[in-house]
């Protein structure tokens, strides 16, 4: 068994394991019941963590997992509106004077 995806967040670890699933990718999750014990215990033994169960397709599955709908965001480029405030790339509106990106 190797580890291919971990998050704090359990609905995307879920996700992760039946993206795995939809391809063909037997997958576990690891330390569901942890999360209530961050802060307890060391935080990188509580997070939830997706876990395959033949090694063959782990190179695979951390390759789809990567590239797909739970790839990193991308932060892209801060804009500036016409006020004159800077915009970080996620905000399509200024929080300042309300205009649209």
């Amino acid at each position: 068994m190797k580890r291919v995806y971990a998050s704090l967040s359990l609905p995307d670890v879920h996700h992760a394991k039946n993206l795995l699933a939809s391809v063909g990718i037997r997958a576990m999750v690891k330390n569901e019941m942890l999360a209530s014990a961050i802060g307890q215990l060391p935080f990188a033994d509580c997070q939830p963590e997706v876990w395959v169960e033949d090694d063959a397709d782990a190179e695979r599955a951390a390759r789809l997992l990567a590239e797909g709908p739970l790839r990193p965001a991308d932060k892209g480029k801060a804009w500036q509106c016409g006020c004159g405030e800077i915009q970080e790339a996620q905000f399509t509106q200024c929080w300042r004077c309300g205009t649209d990106r």
